[in-house]
C-alpha cells in the first residue's frame, strides 16, 4: 500500500478507534428494549429511539448523557406516558454504566502509538467528539494519554473543527492525517479540506455514522491499527 507523504501531525478518533465503545451502547440498547418489551417490538423501540436521538442532537450533542436523556424521553414516548418509575430508574442506571466502560486499548493500539511517539516525526493528537468529562475519563482509564501532544474534544467534527485542529497543531491541512472508524466523522470532512485520512472500519457502528464510503487519493483503508506503521 502506498505511503501517505508530507505528514507532520496525526489525529486519532477515540471511541471504536482506540478502544471499543459502540458495543457497550449496543448492549445497553438491547437491555433497554427488553425493559420496554410490553410497549413494542425491539425494532420499533430502537427505531423510535434513533428518531428521538436525532431530534435531540442540536440541543444535546453526542455522548452518554445525551443518550441517557433520549432513552428516558423515548420510554415515555413509546409507552404513551405509562412507563413506571422503577423502569425509568433502571434506564438511568443503564446510562450511568456507560460512563464507566473500561476503555481498554484495542489490539496493537498502545504499541503502535509508542512507536509513532518515539519516531519523533509527528505531533500526535486525540480528536474526538462527545461529552468533555466522559471522554477525558475514558482517555485516562485507557492509559494512552501520555502518547498525545494534544487532546481536542469537540461537539461535532465539522470542516471548521478540522481547520481549528490544524491551526492548534501548527500544521497545514495537507500535513494532517486523521485516523478513525467513522467515514462520516473521521474521513469525509478532513478529505474535503485537503487533509489525509486513514479508515479503520470497526465491527460496530452507530446508525447515525453510517454513510457510503468512496476512494480518494489521500485515503488509505487498513484492517489493523498496527498497519499504520506501514503507510506513514
Amino acid at each position: 500500500m502506498k505511503k501517505l507523504e508530507n505528514i507532520r501531525a496525526i489525529a486519532f478518533d477515540a471511541d471504536d478507534t482506540l478502544w471499543d465503545c459502540q458495543s457497550n451502547f449496543d448492549r445497553a440498547e438491547h437491555r433497554y428494549c427488553e425493559l420496554l418489551a410490553e410497549y413494542g417490538e425491539p425494532e420499533a423501540v430502537s427505531a423510535s429511539l434513533f428518531e428521538v436521538e436525532t431530534a435531540n442532537m442540536a440541543d444535546l450533542g453526542y455522548g452518554v448523557k445525551a443518550f441517557t436523556l433520549s432513552l428516558v424521553e423515548n420510554a415515555v414516548k413509546v409507552s404513551g406516558g405509562r412507563v413506571k418509575a422503577d423502569v425509568i430508574g433502571e434506564i438511568l442506571q443503564l446510562g450511568r454504566g456507560l460512563l464507566h466502560i473500561h476503555a481498554r486499548p484495542l489490539d496493537g493500539v498502545a504499541e503502535t502509538l509508542a512507536r509513532l511517539k518515539g519516531d519523533g516525526r509527528f505531533r500526535l493528537a486525540v480528536f474526538t467528539k462527545g461529552e468533555l468529562l466522559d471522554q477525558e475519563n475514558k482517555l485516562r482509564r485507557s492509559g494512552l494519554e501520555a502518547y498525545f501532544d494534544q487532546v481536542s474534544i469537540v461537539s461535532d467534527k465539522t470542516e471548521k473543527a478540522y481547520h481549528r485542529l490544524c491551526e492548534s497543531l501548527g500544521v497545514e491541512t495537507g500535513e494532517l492525517v486523521m485516523v478513525g472508524n467513522s467515514f462520516r466523522s473521521d474521513i469525509a470532512p478532513v478529505l474535503k479540506i485537503g487533509g489525509k485520512a486513514v479508515h479503520i472500519p470497526f465491527h460496530a457502528t452507530w446508525q447515525h455514522e453510517h454513510m457510503e464510503t468512496y476512494t480518494h487519493e489521500n485515503l488509505r483503508t487498513i484492517e489493523r491499527f498496527a498497519d499504520l506503521l506501514n503507510i506513514l
